[in-house]
């Protein structure tokens, strides 16, 4: 079943990107007819059951993108205001896996969030006063701002906006995927510029 761990990307009818859907959940909403259109390239082709009556065997065909009616929760997650819950799945991401001291590029499990501005000196536990550092640079940090360190960030940490969040919780995107998800980033978004430079 490897072959079909490959993720579908579902947005609401105006094209806003939603939350990414295995191929069970993509073949429920076809078959509830709530799909309004699909784009990207087709991903699956799901085969099932005979009808008794005609004979005909029922297949699914399922797109990488899909657009589907109605969903309340667009509403909030677009507005300006919305934050994506911080995790540090999405937080190295973000980051590209480097350390934002040292610039070397790591494995998740030798990565660890630390808080620019420390806790201790009501630092918040916020995406913009969070990094990703190896575990030897926040050890050699510890509860001290960078410059108290002696360290240098290489990055100014910034909130992603829910686009790029639904970018950064994927395991693997596809090419016609993050074509589309990119075109719903800021221009500005250090996230866009990186992105852009794959495609």
């Amino acid at each position: 079943m490897y072959w079909l761990s490959q993720e579908v990307l579902r947005t609401d009818v105006s094209g806003m990107p939603l939350e990414w859907i295995d191929f069970r959940s993509a073949v429920r909403i076809y078959h509830l007819g709530q799909v309004a259109y699909a784009c990207g390239n087709p991903l699956y082709k799901i085969r099932g059951g005979h009808n008794a009556l005609t004979g005909l065997r029922s297949v699914i065909e399922v797109n990488s993108i899909i657009a589907t009616y109605s969903d309340t929760h667009t509403l909030w997650k677009s507005r300006e205001h919305y934050v994506p819950p911080l995790n540090n799945q999405a937080l190295f991401a973000r980051d590209a896996y480097l350390c934002m001291y040292c610039g070397n590029r790591f494995p998740a499990r030798e990565l660890s969030r630390d808080h620019v501005k420390p806790m201790s000196m009501n630092g918040t536990d916020a995406w913009n006063n969070v990094v990703t550092a190896c575990k030897r640079c926040n050890n050699h940090k510890a509860g001290r701002m960078p410059e108290q360190a002696g360290m240098e960030l290489l990055a100014v940490p910034f909130i992603p906006t829910h686009a790029e969040y639904i970018y950064l919780q994927s395991k693997r995107v596809l090419a016609d995927q993050m074509e589309f998800l990119l075109a719903h980033f800021p221009r500005s978004s250090p996230l866009h510029k990186r992105i852009s430079e794959l495609i």
